[in-house]
C-alpha cells in the first residue's frame, strides 16, 4: 500500500487540502465563501498537486471533493485579466495576441487533462453547483459521484463565450449529444436525477456526508487492487474510447505482452483463498524529468 507517511510536497495550498490514507489521495477544494471558484492558484495548484501524487505513486486512487454549498462555481473571471488576450498590449497585432491566447487556454486544459494522465484513477464527489469549469474538471475524471441538489451547467454560453477547458471533447464522450447541445446552447441546469439517468453521474445520494462516505469506501476497495492491473485499464478505457476496437485490442495485446504479471495473479488467488487481503506491489515512483 502506499506510503501515508509521505502525503504530496509541500503544504499550504490556496485553494486545497489534500491527505493520503489507506492507499486514497483525497484533495478537496477549500474556499467554500467564494463557492470554490477557480482563481489563478487552483490553475498551478491542482496539477501540481496530482503531478506530485502520480510521480511519487503516493497513492492508488485520488478522490476530489469540495467544502461549502457548492462543488465549485467554476473559472473566476480574473484568470482572463491580466495581460491575457484581447487586453493586452499585444492585441494590436490580432494574429500574435491569438497565438499567446491559444497557449493559455491550452495551459488551462493541461490543469484537468493531468486528471486523465495520473496513472491512477480519480473519483469526483459533486455537491451543489457544477458550474462552468467544474464541469470540465469533473469530466475530466474516471467516476462522478453526485448530491441530490446538485446541478450541472454549462454556464459559459450564460457569459457570451464558448466553453473551452475541455466540456465538448469530454462531455461527448459521457452523455449523449442531444443532452450536450441542450446544455451547450441553453446554459440550462442539469439536475442531479437527470445527470444519473444520462450517465454523468453513477448514484446520487441524499447528503453530501453519505456521498463522501460512498465514494472514499469505492476508492479504498480500488486501492485493495493490484495498481498494476488498475492503472493498465485505465490506460486501455482511455485508449479505447479514443481509438478503433481493432486499435483497442492491438494495443491491449501489446501491453499485456510486456506488463502481464502472473506474481500479481497469483497473489490474488492466494489471498483469496484463505479470505486475507492481497498485498500486491504499488507502482514505481517516476524518475525525474520524466
Amino acid at each position: 500500500m502506499a506510503d501515508d507517511a509521505n502525503p504530496p510536497a509541500a503544504a499550504a495550498y490556496e485553494c486545497f487540502e489534500v491527505s493520503i490514507e489507506a492507499g486514497v489521495a483525497h484533495i478537496r477544494l477549500n474556499r467554500p465563501t467564494a463557492f470554490n471558484s477557480m482563481v489563478r492558484a487552483f490553475w498551478r495548484e491542482l496539477p501540481a498537486i496530482v503531478e506530485d501524487i502520480n510521480a511519487g505513486a503516493r497513492a492508488r486512487c485520488i478522490v476530489i471533493s469540495s467544502t461549502g454549498r457548492h462543488f465549485s462555481a467554476g473559472m473566476d473571471l480574473a484568470v482572463f485579466g491580466g495581460g491575457e488576450g484581447a487586453g493586452s498590449e499585444r492585441a494590436a497585432d490580432r494574429a500574435t495576441s491569438g497565438e499567446m491566447f491559444r497557449l493559455h487556454v491550452r495551459h488551462l486544459q493541461d490543469a484537468f487533462s493531468c486528471l486523465e494522465r495520473a496513472r491512477m484513477p480519480v473519483l469526483a464527489a459533486i455537491q451543489g453547483g457544477c458550474i462552468g469549469g467544474a464541469v470540465d474538471l469533473v469530466s475530466a475524471c474516471d467516476i462522478r459521484y453526485c448530491t441530490a441538489d446538485a446541478f450541472f451547467c454549462v454556464q459559459e454560453i450564460n457569459i457570451g463565450m464558448t466553453a473551452d477547458v475541455g466540456t465538448f471533447p469530454r462531455l461527448c464522450g459521457l452523455i449523449p449529444q442531444g443532452w450536450v447541445r441542450e446544455m451547450a446552447y441553453t446554459g440550462r441546469r442539469l439536475p442531479a436525477a437527470r445527470a444519473r439517468d444520462i450517465g454523468l453521474v453513477n448514484e446520487v445520494f441524499d447528503s453530501h456526508e453519505a456521498l463522501l462516505d460512498h465514494v472514499l469506501a469505492t476508492a479504498r476497495e480500488i486501492a485493495s487492487k493490484a495498481p498494476l492491473a488498475v492503472a493498465g485499464s485505465k490506460v486501455m478505457i482511455n485508449y479505447a474510447r479514443d481509438h478503433t476496437i481493432d486499435d483497442g485490442l492491438d494495443y491491449i495485446a501489446t501491453w499485456q505482452s510486456g506488463m502481464f504479471s502472473g506474481a500479481h495473479m497469483a497473489e490474488a488467488f492466494a489471498a483469496k483463498q484463505v479470505k486475507r487481503e492481497a498485498n500486491f506491489p504499488d507502482l514505481l515512483a517516476l524518475r525525474e524529468g520524466l
